[in-house]
């Protein structure tokens, strides 16, 4: 059920440069609108209170969202919460001494004192920033998908696939993200254990006020999966109540029984490890539950293949 607040704001047809002069009208209109130099931007719609940080890239938001607005926008239209949008052009991991003097002010100005609940979120590389930024609002709870500790190579020198990012300085303020959330009163990461590199980082954020819950098979886009499984929004309102656990999360989960992605990657996982059995067992569940023309023609084939033995 939609909050009776009235914000139903839909950027869907407009271009980049309309798309971003109405988001940042939008903002001046219910709260503010701050640019953070050329390619950060941090945009507040104030309503309830219970505050959701999300970090996200303008290009994720043009592809996830079918209105083109920020995660926290849905959660301000559904909930009544308000929002605080931390936008980037890019994957910039939010290392820009503007966004940490953004921080520090909202900081000074006990920003984040006014609410009752602050609730930090983003996935990968705004992952990293959600929770690098948690530290300016001690007592806060924070969901991480995927999320990179940090980029410094004498720490995550295993990690080849930023490289370009390693000139960028993670060790000064706001640097090691496992650290910054030791403030936090809680933090939920979400990762695929089967994404090795993305599992290493989930490692490090082991601490005692985090639960690490695995989502394997699902591999490194998982917040387009929890969004088309309508699961994010229940998760964010499970950590806003500090009720997500272990046994919720998995009921949650069982939607990816119904999640066609999901289930692809699962059968290309059996065949790619030539378990032909499970990978039979597999195409004969989803074929008698749904329309699924790839796993119609593999489960003819390993039919075939099973009855040439």
């Amino acid at each position: 059920m939609a909050a009776d607040n009235g914000f139903t704001p839909d950027f869907s047809e407009l271009g980049r440069g309309e798309w971003l002069t109405a988001l940042k009208g939008l903002g001046e209109e219910h709260g503010f609108a701050e640019p953070l130099g050329k390619r950060h931007a941090g945009i507040f719609i104030e309503d309830g209170d219970t505050l959701l940080v999300s970090f996200e890239t303008m290009s994720g938001i043009e592809a996830l969202s079918a209105t083109r607005t920020p995660m926290g926008f849905d959660m301000v239209r559904d909930h009544g919460w308000s929002s605080l949008s931390v936008l980037s052009h890019g994957d910039t991991w939010f290392r820009d001494p503007r966004v940490f003097g953004f921080f520090d002010q909202l900081l000074d100005d006990g920003f984040f004192d006014e609410f009752e609940r602050v609730i930090f979120f983003g996935t990968g590389p705004c992952g990293y920033a959600a929770a690098a930024y948690s530290v300016a609002a001690p007592g806060a709870r924070a969901l991480l998908l995927q999320p990179q500790a940090t980029l410094d190579p004498r720490v995550t020198e295993w990690d080849d696939r930023f490289t370009d990012m390693r000139r960028e300085d993670f060790t000064s303020r706001y640097g090691f993200a496992p650290d910054m959330i030791d403030a936090a009163e809680k933090v939920w990461v979400l990762y695929d254990p089967y994404e090795r590199l993305d599992a290493m980082h989930s490692a490090l954020f082991e601490r005692g006020n985090v639960d690490r819950y695995r989502m394997p098979f699902f591999g490194g886009a998982l917040q387009t999966d929890l969004r088309l499984m309508d699961i994010l929004p229940k998760l964010l309102l499970e950590v806003a109540d500090g009720t997500l656990d272990a046994a919720r999360f998995a009921a949650h989960m069982r939607a990816r029984r119904d999640h066609p992605p999901y289930l692809r990657k699962l059968l290309a996982r059996t065949d790619a490890s030539q378990r032909d059995k499970l990978s039979l067992m597999l195409c004969r569940h989803v074929t008698a539950r749904m329309n699924a023309p790839r796993f119609r023609r593999r489960l003819a084939q390993l039919e075939a293949q099973k009855a040439r033995r």
